[in-house]
């Protein structure tokens, strides 16, 4: 082979290509490069709330549940780094999110084939390999790993009010608003909404917090030993083979058990409210409005309207606000730099035709694989866009551009 052809190239660096690149690492004559268009690793920095856990077990990190021996485990960057005694005297219910932001951080330093800075522009295929262009340079590479992450989802009756005052969730920390006797509310039911309404509960002084939410309640994660069931091999392989009108009617039953709302936290908010009632003398700041929709936002930039639907309990048909935060989630989007190659790839109603080896089926040579992380949710379920499965995943990938079973999976 072409010695300027790599392996592969792996396209954004975020959990699951990081995951990828640690378990290439060690792998003797497997070559790849991966490049992140931002000039440092950061994981969601504008959700990193000091109190923020992991909904995950900590053995669910980059490599653990393939490779218990790696030195890009969880548990050793806690013996490297001089704190793994303290951590477990410590005993937090779950991993603190920046904690595991610093163990991100501190395996992308050790990985040498990661590269920031490097803005993908554009990629094709020619004579038998991916050519992937940056701001700077070219990669050439047999295969290419798409792992950009999810897109803010943001309806259509926000979009044009987006500014300092009306934004997604995902940018809360870096746009870090002031909110001192102001009146917030807080769209979306999620676990993002349910965060950031305990951190401005806790550490801010609005005038008033409204969490509103088009779910029927404020659903806790189902987080049972057999809900965990769905976030292991054997099952995600057994919905990959499913018909898609099975796996589509399973991923709406299967929701929460992925996009439901730690329950420590809904227990924080409640004492929080509670608090505000009977100790503090000041019912109302916080206000939950289940089964309520947004269904239109006027006025701005200082004073926003909210016209509602809800049949809820004295649910109110217009909400004033002074800062609108939208925690509406997050969806896949092919990426702008696969416009050449998009007509390519096969789609049954839509939706990108995902393999057993998690590649995208295409038009090109067989032997030349465009893999998919973090984007084929209706394909292999509700594990797919989560931290449960990924050392798996990267670890199938890894097979099968090696063609033969490296790891045990």
């Amino acid at each position: 082979m072409n010695a300027h052809i790599l392996d592969y190239a792996a396209v954004g660096v975020g959990p699951a290509n990081m995951s990828l690149a640690a378990l290439a690492h060690p792998v003797d004559g497997l070559r790849g490069a991966h490049l992140e268009r931002r000039e440092t690793f950061s994981w969601h920095p504008g959700l990193l709330l000091p109190e923020a856990t992991l909904q995950v077990s900590l053995l669910k990190d980059l490599v653990t549940l393939v490779d218990p021996t790696s030195p890009f485990s969880f548990l050793s960057f806690l013996a490297t780094e001089g704190r793994l005694y303290r951590f477990l005297a410590a005993d937090f219910p779950a991993v603190l999110r920046a904690e595991f932001n610093q163990y991100l951080q501190w395996v992308a330093d050790r990985l040498p084939s990661l590269t920031f800075g490097a803005d993908v522009q554009s990629v094709d295929f020619h004579d038998g390999a991916f050519q992937v262009r940056t701001n700077d340079s070219e990669v050439t590479a047999r295969h290419l790993v798409l792992g950009t992450g999810l897109t803010p989802s943001i309806p259509e009756t926000f979009r044009p009010f987006l500014g300092p005052s009306v934004f997604h969730s995902g940018e809360f920390l870096l746009r870090a608003p002031d909110v001192s006797g102001r009146r917030v509310v807080v769209v979306g039911g999620g676990q993002s909404g349910a965060e950031i309404v305990r951190h401005l509960a806790t550490e801010a002084s609005p005038e008033s917090i409204t969490w509103a939410s088009r779910r029927t309640s404020f659903q806790p994660m189902d987080d049972s030993p057999f809900a965990n069931d769905l976030y292991s091999p054997d099952y995600v392989r057994h919905f990959h083979a499913l018909p898609a009108e099975r796996k589509a009617r399973l991923l709406e039953r299967q929701k929460y058990t992925s996009d439901g709302i730690d329950l420590q936290v809904l227990q924080d908010i409640y004492r929080l409210s509670y608090r505000d009632e009977y100790l503090e003398n000041n019912p109302g700041r916080l206000r939950f409005l289940p089964d309520c929709t947004v269904t239109a936002l006027e006025g701005g930039p200082d004073e926003f309207k909210l016209h509602t639907e809800s049949s809820g309990l004295d649910a109110p048909a217009m909400l004033a606000a002074d800062i609108v935060i939208l925690c509406t989630g997050y969806a896949y989007e092919l990426p702008g730099f696969m416009s050449t190659l998009a007509p390519r790839l096969r789609r049954t109603d839509g939706l990108l035709r995902v393999r057993d080896d998690f590649s995208l089926d295409w038009d090109g040579p067989a032997e030349n694989r465009i893999y998919i992380q973090n984007g084929a949710r209706h394909a292999w379920g509700v594990a797919d866009p989560n931290l449960s499965l990924l050392a798996w995943r990267s670890a199938v990938i890894v097979n099968s551009m090696l063609g033969e079973t490296r790891y045990q999976v």
